[in-house]
């Protein structure tokens, strides 16, 4: 077992140990695994870099991801986009692009060095919501039920959409850069003519690669869920078993679209699998939702691992302190926490049924959290070092400024905005 990963297992244990005393505390899990995480690293940063930098890791945060993304496809209620489905399609069809093309166009002005496809990965990076870090917000009663609902189904599914950008804005961004950093005097046609090739048939590629991956991800997630349901109903399967079909599903999804003559995507298989078999599982029930009888294991497996990740950040945190900050990169994760999201979310929802008190609400509550964390990890392991350093600091400053941001200053805004008027 490589020593992150054992490490990472022994900080979880006595955290698990502690958390509850802790969380009465105020201090969340993220929030304590990070420190975590920082404390155990600072002995050797150097060797904490080396192991997230190498191939295993890769692997194992990859299927982590496949697992959190079905998770969140398996546990909106409701149509393919919940019951708030209008709103939703707004904010990921319309408001995510809209905030990718703007995080692009401002990394181009603060980070000049930086390639277009870098950027798009960066982007793709820290834009994906997550309420780990800012759970609180999502059970604050100073935040309206439907706006709560709203941005608990956004957060399902803007990580879900965008790996299919990030596969293939990195594989590009990859290829690019071999070919840029590639010395003029080596660079010969007979040296250029692989690495273009390879750019060339990723980006033809790209999307007849997310088209086989939704299939494999429909196919498999429809098929399974439909199974599911009528052994269910005639008493062949219990919860239990459901319980491990719901576990074992993404994974299996994950592996198909990885097979060498698929080569597609696994993540986006994974929450395709997840929206198809929540779907079909749930087809002629009372409850729009998936039971949590069922759902428990894969909720729990899932917190389990981003516990992992969360203790990851914290050395990724060391990481970006001792390579050095660069400024513009910290005000580029200030802009993506703010204005980024702000803008383009009030926008997308302009004559919508939410007010525009309610637009500026749902742009300003958009913490980060797991799925960033893994983006930023298999970026930086897939480019070379300059490039992968810039989308580790801007993930870690982003991340971490959310848990600032939203996780410990939004809370208390929002409380001593209700006892204000309380007390009016």
């Amino acid at each position: 077992m490589p020593n992150l990963v054992l490490v990472g297992l022994i900080a979880i244990l006595l955290w698990a140990l502690v958390s509850h005393r802790f969380e009465r505390w105020g201090v969340a899990g993220p929030i304590g695994l990070l420190l975590l995480g920082a404390v155990t690293v600072v002995w050797d940063v150097d060797a904490f870099s080396t192991a997230i930098d190498s191939p295993i890791s890769e692997k194992i945060v990859e299927v982590i991801l496949a697992i959190l993304l079905f998770a969140d496809a398996t546990e909106v209620k409701g149509g393919i986009f919940g019951r708030e489905g209008k709103v939703i399609a707004r904010l990921v069809l319309i408001a995510l692009p809209l905030s990718i093309v703007l995080t692009v166009l401002a990394g181009v002005l603060l980070i000049p060095d930086a390639s277009v496809l870098v950027l798009l990965v960066v982007a793709c990076v820290i834009l994906p919501i997550d309420f780990a870090p800012a759970a609180s917000l999502l059970r604050n009663r100073r935040v309206p039920a439907r706006l709560r609902q709203i941005l608990n189904v956004e957060s399902g599914y803007n990580d879900g959409l965008v790996s299919p950008v990030f596969g293939m804005s990195l594989a590009l961004a990859v290829i690019w850069s071999t070919i840029v950093n590639t010395p003029a005097s080596d660079l010969t046609e007979d040296k250029l003519d692989g690495p273009m090739a390879q750019f060339f048939a990723a980006f033809v590629n790209a999307v007849p690669a997310t088209v086989i991956a939704v299939v494999i991800g429909i196919v498999l997630g429809a098929g399974i869920g439909h199974l599911v349901r009528i052994v269910r109903a005639r008493s062949i399967a219990d919860a239990l078993g459901a319980r491990y079909v719901m576990l074992i599903l993404p994974l299996i999804a994950y592996g198909v679209a990885s097979i060498p003559v698929f080569s597609a995507n696994g993540f986006v298989a994974a929450f395709v699998a997840g929206i198809g078999y929540r779907l079909t599982r749930t087809r002629g029930h009372r409850s729009d939702g998936i039971d949590h009888s069922e759902l428990l294991l894969v909720e729990e497996v899932g917190v389990l691992a981003a516990n992992f990740i969360w203790f990851v950040l914290g050395g990724a945190m060391l990481v970006v302190v001792t390579s050095g900050i660069d400024w513009w990169m910290l005000l580029l994760a200030v802009l993506a926490l703010t204005l980024l999201r702000i803008v383009p979310v009030y926008l997308s929802l302009v004559r919508s049924s939410v007010g525009r008190g309610d637009r500026l609400l749902i742009g300003a509550l958009g913490p980060r959290g797991t799925a960033s964390i893994v983006f930023g990890l298999l970026a930086y392991n897939a480019l070379p070092e300059d490039d992968g350093v810039i989308v580790l600091t801007i993930m870690v400053a982003t991340v971490v400024g959310s848990i600032l941001l939203h996780g410990l200053a939004a809370p208390l805004l929002l409380n001593r905005r209700r006892l204000e008027e309380e007390t009016a």
